[in-house]
């Protein structure tokens, strides 16, 4: 499911930037890959 792959690029994320800091190349990556992700979720049409 979407929610869980966001969660656990989150969970990734904050991993990496308490090891490399946060404008390491590889916090960066992940946290772009992160917002991929929450586009993917902000972009899909709701049902009302």
């Amino acid at each position: 499911m979407i929610i869980g792959k966001i969660e656990d690029k989150r969970m990734e994320m904050l991993k990496f930037a308490k090891s490399h800091g946060l404008t390491s190349k590889i916090t960066v990556q992940c946290s772009q890959e992160l917002d991929k992700l929450l586009n993917k979720v902000q972009n899909k049409p709701h049902i009302k």
